[in-house]
C-alpha cells in the first residue's frame, strides 16, 4: 500500500509506494554510493600499496624503485580513477538512449565486478598494473552511474518530489564516503593483509543492484517519449505511484512528447549549436565545473594536518577524519528534508551556499596562516573545515547533479549529462594533478582561487539560473527562453507567425 508524504503548509505530495522507494535505494546503492565509496577506500591502503609496488618491482628486476617513481606510480593509480569516470560519462548518454536507463545501470555493474576480480588477483599475480586497470574500471562504473542514475530518478519521481528524490543521490555519495572510511580502518580491512579485499569490496553494492533492479520498472518518461510505448509507461507509473490518479502526470508527459515532435536524441555537439538550450548549457558548464573547483576536496587534504595541530594523536586521526565524512552525510540528508518541508527556491539556496563557502574559505586561509602563532587557531581551522563541508553538502552536492534532469527536455538530457559528467570528471582529474603543486607554490593561499570561483558561481546562479522547484519541464524551458532569445523574441515570434500563415491550406 502507498504511504503519504506530507509537507509543510497545506501542500500534500503524491503518495509514493514502497516500490518507488526501493527503486531509489537500489539505483543509488549501485550508483552514487559507489562513487563515494570508491574514492574513500583508496586512502587507507596508501602505504601498503606503495610497498607492494616496490616489492613487485624488486622481484622483477632485482633493484628497488626510487621513492619518486613509487610516488609517480601511486599517483597514476589514484589519477586513472577520474579518467575512467570520464570514459563512463562519455558512454552514459548513448547507452541510456539505446538500452534504457535501467538496463544501462545493470550492464554498468559488470565494470565494478571486473574491477574487483582484477584487484583480488593482483597480489597472486604480483602485478601492480592490475590495480591500475582495476581503478580504471571502477572509474568507468562511477562515471556511468553518476550520469544515468539521476536521469532515472528524475524521470521516475513525481514533479513535486523530483528535486528531493534526485538530491538523495548526494546522501548516498556521503554515505559511501563514510562507510569507506569505516571499512578502511586498520581494525577492519585497512590492514596490510586485507587491502585487496578492501578495494574489491565495492563489488558488493553492484551485486545487490544486480539482484534488486531487474524487479523494478523502467523510467516512464523513457518508455513514453523515447519508445512511444504508452501502455508500458502507464504500467510503470502504476507500479511507482500505487493507486493514484495518473491523468495529470500523463498529460504533462504527453505535452512534452508533443513538444519534441518525435525527434531523435541530440548529440553533445548539437547542444552547442542549438540556441534554444544555450543558457541551459552554460548553466551546466559553470555549475558542473564549480563542483570540483569550489575546493571541497581540498579540505580533506588539510584535514590530517589541522587535526594534528589541534593536539589529536596521530594514531587517532583516522577516527576523527570519519567525522568529516559524517558531517557531509548529515548535511546532505538535511538538504533532502529541507527540500521536502520548506518551500524554498533552489537557485537562491545554491547562491547562499556558495557565498558561505567563499566566506569559510577566507576564514580558513587566515586561520591556517596564524595556526602556529595563536594557540586557539587550530580549533578555528577545524570549525571552518566542518562549516565548509556543511555548506557544500546542503548546497552544491545536492543540487548540481540533478540540474540536467530539471532544465533539459527528454531529447537533450542524455547529451547534457555527457557534457556535465565529462566536465566534473575532467576537473576532478585536473585538480587532483595540479593541487599538490599549487600547495607547494602558494600554500594555504590556494583557497583564494577556490574563494573566487565560489563567488563567481554564486553570482552566476543569482543572475542567470531560474527557479525550477515544482515546475514542469515546459515551464522551465519557457523561463530559459527569456535568456536564450533575449532581444530577439519579437523577431522569433514574427517568424513563427509567418511560418504559420504559409502553412495554412488557403
Amino acid at each position: 500500500m502507498p504511504e503519504c508524504c506530507i509537507v509543510a503548509g497545506c501542500c500534500t505530495f503524491h503518495l509514493i509506494c514502497s516500490e518507488c522507494r526501493l527503486a531509489a535505494s537500489s539505483e543509488e546503492l549501485g550508483g552514487t554510493f559507489q562513487y563515494g565509496y570508491s574514492i574513500s577506500i583508496i586512502n587507507a591502503p596508501t602505504m601498503y600499496i606503495q610497498t607492494f609496488i616496490n616489492e613487485t618491482w624488486l622481484e622483477r628486476t632485482g633493484t628497488p624503485l626510487e621513492s619518486h617513481l613509487i610516488t609517480l606510480l601511486w599517483s597514476i593509480i589514484v589519477s586513472v580513477y577520474p579518467l575512467g569516470g570520464l570514459i563512463g560519462a562519455l558512454i552514459a548518454g548513448p547507452l541510456a538512449v539505446q538500452f534504457g536507463r535501467k538496463t544501462s545501470l545493470l550492464l554498468n555493474n559488470l565494470f565494478v565486478i571486473l574491477s574487483a576480480v582484477l584487484v583480488l588477483a593482483s597480489r597472486a599475480c604480483r602485478s601492480f598494473e592490475m590495480i591500475i586497470l582495476s581503478r580504471v574500471f571502477a572509474g568507468v562504473n562511477a562515471g556511468l552511474s553518476m550520469n544515468v542514475q539521476p536521469m532515472y530518478l528524475g524521470e521516475s519521481a513525481p514533479k513535486k518530489l523530483r528535486g528531493a528524490v534526485s538530491m538523495s543521490s548526494a546522501s548516498f555519495t556521503a554515505l559511501g564516503i563514510v562507510l569507506g572510511q569505516v571499512i578502511g580502518l586498520r581494525e577492519i580491512l585497512g590492514s596490510e593483509w586485507c587491502w585487496p579485499l578492501l578495494l574489491a569490496s565495492n563489488a558488493i553494492p553492484g551485486l545487490v543492484q544486480l539482484v534488486t533492479l531487474p524487479w523494478l520498472p523502467e523510467s516512464p518518461r523513457y518508455l513514453l517519449i523515447d519508445k512511444n510505448n504508452k501502455e508500458a509507461c502507464l504500467k510503470a507509473l502504476r507500479r511507482l505511484r500505487g493507486s493514484l490518479d495518473l491523468s495529470a502526470e500523463m498529460d504533462e508527459m504527453l505535452e512534452e512528447q508533443a513538444a519534441v515532435k518525435g525527434e531523435r536524441s541530440k548529440r553533445p555537439w548539437e547542444l552547442f549549436q542549438d540556441r534554444s538550450v544555450r543558457w541551459q548549457l552554460i548553466t551546466v558548464v559553470v555549475l558542473s565545473s564549480a563542483m570540483q573547483l569550489c575546493g571541497n576536496d581540498s579540505m580533506y587534504f588539510y584535514a590530517s594536518y589541522v587535526f594534528q595541530e589541534a593536539g589529536i594523536p596521530y594514531d587517532k586521526i583516522q577516527y576523527v577524519v570519519i567525522g568529516t565524512g559524517s558531517c557531509e552525510l548529515i548535511t546532505s540528508i538535511t538538504c533532502v528534508n529541507l527540500s521536502l518541508h520548506l518551500v524554498t527556491a533552489q537557485a537562491l539556496h545554491l547562491y547562499a551556499c556558495y557565498m558561505l563557502m567563499a566566506l569559510w574559505a577566507v576564514v580558513f586561509m587566515v586561520a591556517l596562516s596564524l595556526q602556529e602563532k595563536i594557540s586557539w587557531m587550530p580549533y578555528m581551522s577545524m570549525g571552518c573545515m566542518f562549516a565548509y563541508i556543511l555548506s557544500f553538502g546542503i548546497g552544491p552536492a545536492g543540487v548540481t547533479g540533478i540540474l540536467p534532469t530539471e532544465i533539459f527536455d527528454q531529447n537533450s538530457r542524455p547529451a547534457a549529462y555527457m557534457i556535465s559528467g565529462s566536465l566534473m570528471w575532467s576537473m576532478l582529474f585536473l585538480v587532483g594533478m595540479l593541487f599538490p603543486f599549487i600547495v607547494v607554490l602558494i600554500g594555504q593561499f590556494c583557497f583564494l582561487i577556490f574563494m573566487m570561483y565560489c563567488v563567481l558561481a554564486a553570482a552566476f546562479t543569482l543572475l542567470f539560473v531560474p527557479e525550477t522547484k515544482g515546475k514542469t519541464m515546459l515551464e522551465i524551458a519557457e523561463d530559459f527562453n527569456k535568456l536564450n532569445f533575449k532581444g530577439r523574441r519579437s523577431e522569433v515570434e514574427g517568424m513563427q507567425k509567418e511560418d504559420f500563415i504559409i502553412a495554412t491550406k488557403l
